[in-house]
């Protein structure tokens, strides 16, 4: 049975001239999804024209709207009703499609997509996971920029989202997780760090404890759990370095002849080295603790970054990643409370 991807095609910086060929990507490399691409029909088929694809694999579904990047999460809610970001949130609401792509406005994407596709029983709120590249391989950072200010209740939710995610797309019974703080020591963080802390120690989580800003790259937890708006730093400042030590290898192998056939030596080591790190290859937020699956593709995503979004979303959805969550989540609380009430 065929994988229904529903594609906001309208939405990101780049919009069709991404969407459109990296679905048919997606088409060549995943026999079993079908794409449905929501947009404007005349544009959509336009684009579509300039490739070669099964066109028994591929629906178009018009929208008449589209949510800009930098329009506010209030207005798109209330006045896009007819976008191609909330009709392609609507297919997945009616199991026309058991995934949603989209590479538009984030916060627009999320308010929509919770009123959409609703809560699942026992989490507040969503929270943005995306993995990020580490000296032994990956880890999943949640919350990414969705919450701010989030209670340790929370928080302890993440760790329990990004603990069956872990489980499910990398097959690994019992990841690492570990807690974002200024220290690993008890006394340091602030309260609702703290308050974490001691929620998620009374489940049978594999808790390592407290985890500091370094420790993420090292590859030795394979969740990070903390608010959205120290996560969003942490993922911002990684690229950051990440574009500032690229832009110095390639000023000092262009600065004379002699650098410049050390690069041509180098090639084959910084090619190595850039397939590992590539942020292509991390593109796809899953928005975790909705009903449903929804994946944030990054608005400036290019082609073979777009690709990797879907292909997230299909591993997902192959997974049943909101029904794991949805269970183990429940069956954790309930650990919780009894541990709770022994301790009263």
């Amino acid at each position: 049975m065929a994988i229904n991807i529903a594609i906001d095609a309208m939405g990101g910086d780049h919009g069709l001239v991404v969407t459109v060929p990296a679905s048919i990507d997606a088409l060549k490399k995943f026999s079993d999804i079908h794409i449905i691409l929501v947009g404007k029909e005349d544009l959509i088929n336009a684009e579509l024209s300039n490739h070669q694809y099964d066109v028994s694999r591929i629906t178009v579904q018009h929208a008449d709207q589209i949510v800009e990047m930098c329009e506010l999460p209030s207005k798109a809610l209330r006045n896009k009703k007819q976008s191609s970001m909330r009709i392609a949130l609507n297919l997945v609401k009616d199991d026309q499609a058991q995934a949603c792509v989209s590479a538009g406005n984030t916060g627009a994407l999320m308010a929509v997509a919770k009123f959409v596709l609703k809560m699942l029983p026992d989490i507040d709120r969503p929270a943005i996971c995306t993995s990020m590249p580490t000296m032994k391989g990956h880890v999943h950072v949640l919350d990414l920029g969705a919450n701010v200010g989030c209670t340790g209740k929370q928080l302890a939710q993440f760790a329990m989202m990004g603990s069956v995610l872990a489980q499910a797309v990398d097959d690994n019974a019992s990841p690492k997780v570990g807690l974002l703080n200024i220290g690993e020591e008890e006394i340091k963080g602030h309260q609702r760090i703290k308050d974490a802390h001691q929620l998620i120690r009374g489940t049978d989580i594999n808790y390592i404890g407290y985890v500091e800003g370094d420790d993420i790259f090292k590859g030795d937890v394979d969740v990070v759990a903390c608010d959205g708006f120290d996560g969003n730093i942490a993922l911002k400042s990684a690229e950051g370095v990440a574009k500032m030590i690229s832009f110095y290898l390639k000023q000092s192998f262009k600065k004379n002849l002699l650098t410049k056939v050390v690069a041509l030596i180098a090639y084959p080591v910084l090619k190595s080295f850039k397939k590992k790190v590539d942020p292509a290859k991390y593109n796809g937020a899953s928005l975790l603790g909705l009903r449903k699956i929804v994946i944030k593709s990054h608005g400036s995503a290019d082609q073979d970054s777009y690709f990797y979004a879907i292909a997230e979303a299909r591993l997902e959805v192959s997974k049943n990643v909101p029904e794991l969550i949805s269970t183990e989540v429940s069956k954790l609380i309930k650990q919780q409370n009894t541990l709770s009430e022994s301790k009263a």
